[in-house]
């Protein structure tokens, strides 16, 4: 697993001791022998003189611990599960002896004893993500996807860019879906629920047209559901086919005349079709509702734009501008986009100006990011081919 030899060596070196032993003794030489040997990768002598100290202070918990995570890494399991279970048995509140023997027993497919022992060291280190993340591991690996998400979840609220607690809680979540709607399969097999959620697959996939048929069984078999004809007309916007998206959202407010989504999408809709003052009422809703909104206030400056109200126009993109604060996003952009073309209308050349600078700004800085991103891109994938020759 990515990530596990580090692991291995900086718990190993965290869990050394400031021990008080006299200086020179045997045991103190083969300890920090075995410690050096260790960090130097060198398995077989680190084991040797691990093995040795362990002889000569057995009641010493630290060393089977160390003793332990060196066999684990040479693949020894056997070794490894018997030396950190002495560890354990001598020191129960050992911090990383009971993570390595779960390691250890999840590595020997004992997932039921490799979850007694994780779950023992997250009570004893409730903070250490690492602890959280193999016990998710393990649960999965046992079938228990439920619980897995759950204690993946607490690794993420830990470690929140860690990228394998991320991979293992995607994949979590994912199979709780999947068991999740293979039961709703089971138990009402002509639900209409069974096509939504046939539709969002389909969706996915971008196979729209049969994303399509399947949302309108489920309205057939539910029309007054909300949201489903908000779902369909989602799918017949990205088909480009805005006259069933109008009429879909329509729909949908019939059936919810209180959702905002569906709302300013259809404002949106109303835009592209040039029908300005459908857009303008439903977007005058929206703001009433949500007042602070950079979109809406967009998508009201671009209706006003279309009914000629230029200085309404302006004032809703200023708007725009100030809703997004800090976050650069292509709303934000485009405002100043569209306010530099207006103000150049009402010839305020130094507003016009100005606007334009910061959209060419913001411009530049996302377009910089996107091809930090490629390059990011290109460059994991050429460092995976590279590991796999």
């Amino acid at each position: 697993m990515r990530g596990f030899s580090h692991l291995l060596c900086s718990l190993a070196f965290a869990a050394m001791p400031a021990w008080g032993f006299a200086q020179d003794t045997q045991f103190e030489k083969a300890f920090h022998q075995g410690t050096d040997e260790m960090r130097a990768g060198q398995l077989v002598e680190a084991v040797a003189d691990f093995s040795k100290a362990a002889a000569l202070k057995p009641t010493f918990a630290e060393v089977f611990l160390n003793l332990g995570i060196a066999q684990l890494q040479q693949g020894h399991l056997d070794e490894a599960v018997a030396a950190l279970s002495k560890s354990v048995t001598l020191k129960p509140g050992l911090r990383g002896a009971n993570l390595f023997l779960g390691i250890a027993r999840y590595k020997k497919n004992d997932y039921a004893d490799a979850i007694t022992a994780l779950k023992h060291e997250t009570r004893i280190d409730a903070a250490n993500a690492d602890a959280w993340m193999w016990l998710g591991v393990a649960q999965l690996a046992a079938g228990d996807a439920t619980d897995a998400s759950t204690t993946l979840d607490k690794a993420a609220v830990l470690s929140p860019n860690n990228v394998d607690i991320l991979y293992h809680r995607g994949r979590a979540h994912m199979l709780v879906s999947k068991e999740t709607y293979e039961h709703m399969y089971q138990v009402a097999p002509e639900s209409w629920r069974i096509h939504q959620v046939l539709a969002q697959s389909l969706v996915e996939q971008a196979r729209y047209q049969e994303a399509a048929n399947e949302a309108l069984v489920a309205i057939g078999l539910r029309p007054g559901e909300p949201g489903l004809h908000e779902e369909l007309a989602d799918i017949y916007w990205k088909q480009n086919d805005l006259v069933k998206a109008e009429l879909e959202f329509q729909n949908e407010l019939k059936t919810d005349p209180e959702s905002l989504s569906s709302m300013y999408k259809l404002a949106v809709v109303s835009i592209e079709r040039a029908k300005p003052e459908v857009s303008v009422e439903l977007l005058s809703e929206v703001l009433r509702k949500t007042s602070h909104s950079a979109n809406a206030h967009y998508q009201m400056g671009r209706a006003e734009a279309q009914l000629g109200n230029t200085e309404v126009a302006i004032r809703n993109f200023t708007s725009a501008v100030s809703d997004s604060g800090e976050s650069d996003t292509e709303t934000l952009r485009q405002s100043y986009y569209q306010l530099a073309q207006l103000y150049r209308r009402e010839q305020k050349n130094d507003e016009s100006r100005a606007a334009l600078d910061a959209f060419m700004r913001l411009k530049q800085q996302a377009d910089a990011q996107q091809s930090q991103k490629l390059q990011d891109k290109l460059k994991r994938s050429a460092q995976m081919q590279d590991a796999t020759q």
